[in-house]
């Protein structure tokens, strides 16, 4: 598999690794805490955000160039994992305000892969 192939795969993983870890928490402060969900909404976005850059960062980390391209790529990858998902598991497209959230999520992905290339130990070795 080429290195940046194995990036995305990395980069994607790190994602869904992260949401799960944070719907986990999520779940627990829903369950004992008198927080109602529709409270928790910027909470979760800013924290989805986060996961995105993470993700991005390690997509450009494991790439090594073009951090841009493997974060952008990142992202669209989590974004047609989850289409598929909601599409064909659940029957439902995207909504319009779905199609932003993603959007701001690949810019957030692009920019953590610009991030994570210059943070790439190989990076600094060459310069």
């Amino acid at each position: 598999m080429s290195r940046l192939g194995s990036a995305l795969v990395y980069g994607i993983a790190t994602i869904f690794v992260l949401a799960a870890l944070i719907s986990f928490v999520v779940s627990l402060l829903l369950k004992w805490t008198d927080i109602h969900e529709s409270s928790l909404t910027w909470l979760v976005f800013a924290a989805s955000m986060i996961s995105m850059f993470l993700g991005g960062v390690v997509a450009g980390g494991k790439s090594q160039e073009k951090g841009w391209l493997a974060g952008g790529l990142t992202s669209v990858g989590f974004t047609s994992i989850v289409f598929l998902f909601q599409f064909l598991g659940i029957d439902k497209p995207f909504t319009g305000e779905q199609w932003l959230y993603h959007l701001a999520f690949l810019v957030a992905s692009a920019l953590g892969g610009i991030v994570g290339v210059n943070l790439s130990p190989s990076r600094r070795e060459r310069a």
